[in-house]
């Protein structure tokens, strides 16, 4: 048995009834149930239509999310989350840059090493060493003034730790970060890179050894191991290529906003809605959520 879910945005909420019921007719599914209306809705299907990618094509112009997956197992025990792009609308050290004077020189790296373009750690030594020299008072300056919070995570963590869930935030950024936005979001513990800093003034360069994509698979399989719990209970989000090798592994992988190349490698692809389309693809209904 597998279930399909129809996402909108929730600031659109454009989740019209009439699509929902014309494409369970047409893949012969069963009774159609809303988990909110006009955001998100569901059907059970005996098994995965051959034209799933095509009708998921054309839902995109539409501005709606469409997700196929086993019906089995679909609620899971721990959420572990990518936070910059995901979590936050930001990229940390894209923040600091600007405030550094380079923003433009390391914004276009990143986006290459989040597309695959660039190996992470090389990429990450780069763009650190031009943040040399930088006041360490300006992380807490970025942290309160240049962050937000991606709509959705408070309730999504909030949801999947009320249902007895674990929460972890994994980052190729930095702890200064994941520690202000895990404590922000109720996240149980958070794992990320260390920026060195010596009189005040950062270094340029990060503690060893550095958290990457291998990095980010590891943090899975302890987390899941010390819960007792397998790692196909693990829902995983992340939008960069680094995040690739955790979202393969966990039971249910989500690639939010992600980039293109990491998109196309990932089954569960979220472009329109929020984070609590994550809670929407488990089974939860909005009335649901804490």
């Amino acid at each position: 048995m597998f279930i399909a879910t129809l996402l909108a945005s929730p600031v659109r909420a454009n989740l019209d009834p009439a699509a929902v019921e014309s494409l369970r007719n047409a893949w012969g599914g069963g009774a159609a149930r809303w988990l909110a209306p006009g955001i998100a809705a569901e059907f059970p299907l005996d098994r995965l239509p051959a034209n799933r990618w095509e009708v998921w094509q054309g839902l995109q112009g539409l501005g709606i999310d469409l997700v196929a997956q086993p019906a089995e197992g679909r609620r899971k025990k721990m959420l572990l989350a990518d936070m910059d792009s995901t979590m936050i609308g930001q990229e940390c050290i894209d923040e600091l840059a600007e405030m550094a004077g380079v923003g433009p020189r390391v914004a276009a790296i990143t986006a290459r090493a989040m597309n695959g373009e660039l190996d992470f750690e090389g990429a990450l030594l780069e763009r650190v060493g031009l943040l040399r020299g930088l006041p360490e008072r300006v992380i807490a300056e970025v942290i309160a003034n240049r962050i937000t919070v991606t709509p959705g995570g408070h309730t999504l963590v909030a949801t999947m730790k009320a249902g007895g869930g674990h929460a972890a935030l994994v980052s190729g950024g930095f702890t200064a970060f994941t520690a202000a936005v895990a404590a922000r979001l109720g996240f149980d513990e958070h794992r990320a890179n260390t920026l060195l800093a010596e009189n005040g003034h950062l270094t340029g360069d990060v503690a060893r050894p550095i958290l990457g994509r291998e990095a980010k698979i590891a943090a899975l399989i302890e987390i899941s191991a010390r819960l007792g719990i397998d790692p196909r209970d693990v829902i995983a989000v992340g939008d960069g290529a680094n995040d690739l090798g955790m979202l393969h592994l966990a039971g249910t992988g989500v690639a939010l906003h992600a980039k293109p190349a990491v998109a196309a490698e990932c089954e569960i692809r979220i472009n329109h809605g929020d984070l609590t389309a994550l809670l929407y693809i488990q089974g939860y209904a909005a009335t649901d959520f804490a």
